[in-house]
């Protein structure tokens, strides 16, 4: 059994350098890779985490054919199959002959029970 708090497990907080939301037990924010606190655990936490899923596609236009538009679309369901958020990555255009990849990651981490602690 793990002796983390249930109010402090995948609760959230703005990363003070991009302004996106972050999981609050991050050492290093996942979108723009600053460092967000400095501690004896900061590397640990990195080492606990892994990719549970990791996709990647390419998209690529024909050399020939009118310019298309592509939207980015994330969803996220729970067990139940309801939708937990829904959130437009990004948008953009190809022209004949351009590709685009997309990479999908999902990182789990398992947060410290040390840190965990110190929080109580």
């Amino acid at each position: 059994m793990s002796s983390i708090a249930q109010g402090a497990l995948g609760k959230s907080r703005t990363c003070p350098h991009c302004r996106a939301t972050i999981l609050q037990s991050a050492s290093i924010c996942p979108l723009c890779g600053h460092s967000l606190r400095f501690d004896a655990l900061a590397g640990q936490r990195t080492r606990q985490g892994s990719t549970a899923l990791r996709v990647e596609g390419t998209i690529h236009h024909p050399p020939v054919g009118e310019p298309v538009e592509y939207s980015m679309v994330l969803s996220i369901r729970n067990e139940r199959g309801d939708e937990i958020t829904r959130q437009m990555v990004g948008i953009g255009a190809l022209r004949p002959d351009e590709q685009r990849t997309f990479t999908l990651a999902v990182e789990v981490l398992t947060p410290s029970s040390t840190e965990a602690a110190k929080r109580r």
